[in-house]
């Protein structure tokens, strides 16, 4: 098994979980959770997820042009950014995979490829998972 666990954010549904005006600039609130992400990969997030952590930032619609950066790796989706998470959960082979998100349908299909989940308050220290 790979013994760098891999964290999988979906962006869309990250940055919509905050009411702060994501919405007037959907690239700009996703450039700024990357950046935020950055230092997970050295840092983990314990006790859970302890480093060090692989970090995949999902993107797609108006936030598909995102870069990645060091640190995090950017993952823009053709297509649903849903189906890209999945895609990733699908073909990593047997390491542990952490998803990040809300979504209920979302979480049932990559918990059927064995993966956790967790809400985005885990992530952004908000509490609860």
């Amino acid at each position: 098994m790979e013994p760098t666990p891999l964290l999988i954010v979906d962006a869309a549904n990250v940055v919509g979980s905050r009411p702060n005006g994501w919405w007037r600039d959907r690239a700009g609130a996703t450039a700024r959770l990357r950046d935020t992400l950055v230092p997970l990969g050295g840092r983990g997030l314990p006790p859970e997820l302890p480093p060090p952590v692989e970090v995949v930032l999902v993107v797609e619609g108006a936030a598909r042009d995102v870069p990645g950066v060091e640190g995090v790796r950017v993952v823009s989706a053709a297509g649903s950014g849903d189906d890209a998470v999945v895609d990733l959960v699908a073909g990593t082979g047997p390491r542990r995979r952490v998803v990040v998100t809300a979504d209920r349908e979302l979480r049932q299909r990559v918990t059927a490829y064995g993966a956790e989940v967790r809400g985005p308050r885990w992530l952004t220290g908000g509490g609860g998972g």
